[in-house]
């Protein structure tokens, strides 16, 4: 059997903490933000944390090597 490949899409969003827990870029940054406010524009800086329901299929698709 072939051996599994790390989804590269996958290793450039998110990073694997030395807990175990995912990192991720948070959504609606890119543009247009004239439109947004200025609280909303603040709470979106940084990082987030995956939600644990979604963080095994992260962690399948980065499986070929620990990030």
């Amino acid at each position: 059997m072939p051996k599994q490949k790390t989804h590269k899409g996958t290793k450039k969003r998110f990073r694997v903490t030395a807990s175990g827990k995912v990192k991720h870029r948070r959504s609606g940054t890119s543009h247009l933000q004239v439109r947004v406010s200025a609280k909303r524009k603040r709470n979106l800086r940084g990082t987030g944390v995956l939600a644990k329901s979604d963080t095994a299929n992260i962690t399948e698709a980065l499986a070929a090597n620990s990030y």
